[in-house]
C-alpha cells in the first residue's frame, strides 16, 4: 500500500521480537530500573524490559492494563509514543559521549491497528551508524538523523510505527 504523508508504510511486514538480545550488564540492569522509576517515564505505563550491555539495544514493553487503556478499549496512543520517545536519544548520547549534543527534533507516529494486548518496541544502534555520525560532522557542525521503530505484539504484527528525527552536534 502507498506510504502516507508521514512516510510510514500502512501495510508493513511483521517484525518479530529478537529472540536472543545482547546480554545486560550489571550497570545497564541498574539503569533499566532507574529509567522505570523515573516519574515521567513511569507515567506512560511502559517499562523498559532490557538494555544490552553496550547500550546498543533496548526493548520496551507497553502492557495492556487499566493505566494504558483508552476509552475505546485499546492502548492509549500517548502511552505508545511516550514509551518510545526517549530511547534513541538515550542510546546515541550514551554511545557518542560528551563530545556530542543529541536532542529530539521531530517525530511522527502512525497508529495502524488497535493494541489490545501487550506491545513491544525494539531499538538498535549499530557500529556503522555511530561511525557514520562521527565521520560526517566536524567540531561545531550538526546533522539530523532519522530512525524508525515499530511497535509490535508478541507475534510481530505491527500496531504502530514511529519515525524520530534527532539533531546531533559535535561539540569537541
Amino acid at each position: 500500500m502507498a506510504d502516507t504523508s508521514t512516510g510510514i508504510d500502512r501495510d508493513p511486514d511483521p517484525e518479530p521480537l529478537c529472540e536472543d538480545p545482547p546480554p545486560e550488564s550489571r550497570r545497564t540492569r541498574l539503569w533499566r530500573h532507574a529509567y522505570n522509576l523515573f516519574p515521567a517515564y513511569r507515567g506512560t505505563g511502559a517499562r523498559i524490559d532490557h538494555i544490552g550491555g553496550g547500550w546498543r539495544y533496548v526493548r520496551v514493553r507497553v502492557p495492556f492494563n487499566w493505566r494504558t487503556r483508552n476509552l475505546a478499549g485499546a492502548i492509549f496512543g500517548g502511552s505508545l509514543y511516550g514509551a518510545v520517545d526517549p530511547v534513541y536519544m538515550s542510546l546515541l548520547r550514551r554511545n557518542l559521549g560528551d563530545a556530542f549534543t543529541v536532542w529530539d527534533k521531530a517525530a511522527a507516529i502512525e497508529f495502524l491497528e488497535p493494541g489490545r494486548g501487550t506491545l513491544y518496541a525494539e531499538f538498535e544502534i549499530d557500529d556503522g551508524e555511530l561511525e557514520t555520525i562521527r565521520g560526517s560532522i566536524g567540531v561545531g557542525e550538526s546533522i539530523d538523523r532519522e530512525y524508525r521503530v515499530a511497535i509490535v505484539d508478541r507475534e510481530g504484527a505491527v500496531h504502530a510505527v514511529c519515525r524520530k528525527t534527532l539533531y546531533v552536534r559535535r561539540d569537541a
